[in-house]
C-alpha cells in the first residue's frame, strides 16, 4: 500500500473558520493514524484578496491547534513550491496539454457575453451547462482576430466527456453524477491564472496526495474534477466528503451563531487540546464514545469509517464546558504561563505579574474553577483587588442577631497575627466561629459576602489569605464601621 498522503489548502483571504480547521483536523488525523504524511498547501491565486498576513495568521492557527506538516510553504519539501501562486507555469502546462490533445479550447468571450449565455438559459428553464458550440459561438471570427491583435488573451475551457460517473466517497458512500450533471468550464482565466478545479487538479496529483478529506460543499466539484484526472491521465485519489457544521437552528454556522474563528477563541482563552477534542467530535465519534481526548488518543482511535453522514451541531456550550475541564487539569504553573495574556495589563502590569509570581500562581489557581475560558480570569480575580460595596441588609440582619460582635472579634485576632499563613488563619477563624453563636455554615457565608460582596468563589481560607491581613482587617473595619 502506497504512503497515505492528505492535505489541507486553505485560501489566505482571511481566517480560519472551526468547519476549515475541523477538515485539517480529519485530513491530519486520518494521515498520521495510517503512518502517513499531512501536506500544507496555500490557494492564493485570488490574487486580490490573498495576504501575506492572512497566510501567517492560518499557519499560526493551524500550530497553535497542535497540527504538524511534513510539507508546506514554511517547511520546503520534494513537490513544492506549495503556494499556488509559484506553481502558475505547471496549470499552463497542463493546459496546454488538454489543448493539444482536444480535450480544452480557447473562449474569447467577455465574461458579461457568458454571463448573458447563462441568463439565456435559465430564462428557458434550461441548466447552464455550457458546450464547446456555445462558447465558441458567442464571438464571431472577426472579434476573435480583434482580440488576437489587441493582445488580449482567451480563457482556456475544458470539454467535458458527457457521461455518467460514480464516486465511491468514504464518507457518504456511492455518489452517482449523472451525463447531464455538468457542462463545459473553465480551467484558465483569461489572465493565465487557473481556476480552483483545474488548480486543485494539478496540484493534488503532482503532490502525490492519495486522500482529499474536505467539506461537502465541494461535491458540486467534484465530478469536474474526476473528469480531469482521467483527461490528464493521473490516478484520481479518494475523496471523503465531511457533512455540513450547522448551529444550535440547524442552519449554516455563522456569525450570528457566536464565535466561528479559531483566533477568536483564541483570543477568549479556549485552550488548543479542547478545541482539537470539540471539533473531533463534530462528525466523529470514539469507539467507545469517550469525549474527552488528547491528540495521541485521536490518532490512534480515528476511522473514516466513525464520520457520520449527517450534519454535525455546532454547540458552544459543549466547547466552553469541555474547555473549562482541560483548564481543571492545568498544574498552576502552566496556568501561569497561559494566563499572562489575559492578565496583563487589565489586571496585572507586567513587571507586578513577574514580581508577584507566587501570589499570582495561587490567585489564579484559586479561580480555575470558576471559569470555562481564560479571557473570564480578570473578572473572577476582582474578589482580591475590588473593595465590594457595603452590604446595609447583612449588616441590618447580624446586628439584629447581635453578630456583628463575633466580627469584631475576627478583626481584633487578625489584625493580632504576626505569621500571616493559612494555618494561623485557621486556627483564629475557628476559635471565633467555637466562641461564638452562629451556625458555622452560616458564619463563613456571611464572612465571605463581608470580604467579597458574592455569595460563591475560590476557598475561603485561601481568599483570606491571599487577600492579605491588611485588605481582610481593612474590609472587616469597613463593614464594620460603616
Amino acid at each position: 500500500m502506497s504512503t497515505v498522503r492528505t492535505r489541507f489548502a486553505p485560501s489566505p483571504t482571511g481566517y480560519l473558520h472551526v468547519g476549515g480547521a475541523r477538515t485539517a483536523l480529519f485530513s491530519f488525523l486520518y494521515a498520521k493514524s495510517h503512518k502517513g504524511q499531512f501536506v500544507i498547501r496555500i490557494e492564493d491565486t485570488d490574487v486580490e484578496r490573498s495576504t501575506k498576513s492572512s497566510e501567517e495568521g492560518l499557519l499560526d492557527d493551524l500550530k497553535w491547534l497542535g497540527f504538524s506538516w511534513e510539507e508546506g510553504p514554511d517547511v520546503g519539501g520534494e513537490y513544492g513550491p506549495y503556494r499556488q501562486s509559484e506553481r502558475i507555469e505547471l496549470y499552463q502546462k497542463y493546459a496546454q496539454k488538454l489543448i493539444d490533445e482536444g480535450s480544452a479550447y480557447f473562449v474569447y468571450a467577455e465574461a458579461d457575453d457568458i454571463e448573458k449565455l447563462r441568463e439565456k438559459m435559465i430564462s428557458r428553464s434550461q441548466t447552464p451547462h455550457y458546450t464547446r458550440k456555445m462558447l465558441e459561438g458567442l464571438t464571431s471570427p472577426e472579434k476573435i482576430k480583434l482580440y488576437k491583435k489587441s493582445g488580449k488573451r482567451p480563457a482556456v475551457y475544458f470539454s467535458i466527456e458527457r457521461k455518467d460517473r460514480i464516486l465511491k466517497d468514504l464518507v457518504k458512500g456511492d455518489i452517482h453524477f449523472g451525463a447531464d450533471s455538468v457542462g463545459d468550464f473553465a480551467i484558465l482565466r483569461s489572465n493565465g491564472l487557473p481556476t480552483y478545479n483545474f488548480a486543485v487538479v494539478v496540484d493534488d496529483a503532482l503532490m502525490k496526495i492519495t486522500h482529499v478529506i474536505r467539506g461537502d460543499d465541494h461535491l458540486s466539484n467534484t465530478v469536474k474534477q474526476i473528469a480531469l484526472y482521467d483527461a490528464l491521465g493521473f490516478e484520481t485519489p479518494k475523496f471523503a466528503h465531511l457533512s455540513t457544521i450547522l448551529g444550535p437552528d440547524h442552519t449554516r454556522l455563522s456569525k450570528r451563531h457566536g464565535s466561528t474563528s479559531v483566533a477568536e477563541y483564541r483570543k477568549r482563552g479556549i485552550l488548543p487540546q479542547a478545541m482539537v477534542n470539540y471539533l473531533a467530535l463534530l462528525g466523529w465519534s470514539h469507539p467507545q464514545l469517550k469525549e474527552i481526548m488528547d491528540m495521541d488518543e485521536l490518532i490512534k482511535k480515528f476511522s473514516l469509517e466513525r464520520v457520520s453522514k449527517n450534519p454535525a451541531i455546532y454547540d458552544e456550550k459543549k466547547l466552553l464546558w469541555m474547555n473549562g475541564q482541560y483548564i481543571r487539569k492545568l498544574s498552576d504553573e502552566e496556568l501561569y504561563k497561559l494566563s499572562k495574556p489575559f492578565i496583563v495589563p487589565t489586571f496585572l502590569s507586567e513587571s507586578e505579574y513577574v514580581s508577584s509570581r507566587k501570589w499570582a500562581t495561587l490567585a489564579l489557581s484559586s479561580v480555575k474553577n470558576e471559569i470555562d475560558e481564560l479571557s473570564q480570569l480578570p473578572e473572577k480575580l476582582e474578589v482580591y483587588t475590588k473593595t465590594p460595596e457595603m452590604n446595609h441588609n447583612l449588616k441590618e440582619s447580624l446586628k439584629k442577631q447581635g453578630f456583628l460582635v463575633t466580627y469584631k472579634n475576627l478583626k481584633d485576632l487578625y489584625e493580632s497575627i504576626d505569621n500571616w499563613t493559612s494555618k494561623s488563619i485557621i486556627s483564629v477563624t475557628q476559635k471565633v466561629v467555637k466562641n461564638s453563636k452562629i451556625k458555622p455554615g452560616d458564619f463563613y457565608h456571611s464572612l465571605r459576602k463581608i470580604l467579597t460582596g458574592k455569595d460563591s468563589g475560590p476557598d475561603l481560607v485561601t481568599l483570606i489569605f491571599l487577600l492579605g491581613r491588611e485588605n481582610v482587617v481593612s474590609r472587616l473595619k469597613q463593614f464594620l464601621e460603616d
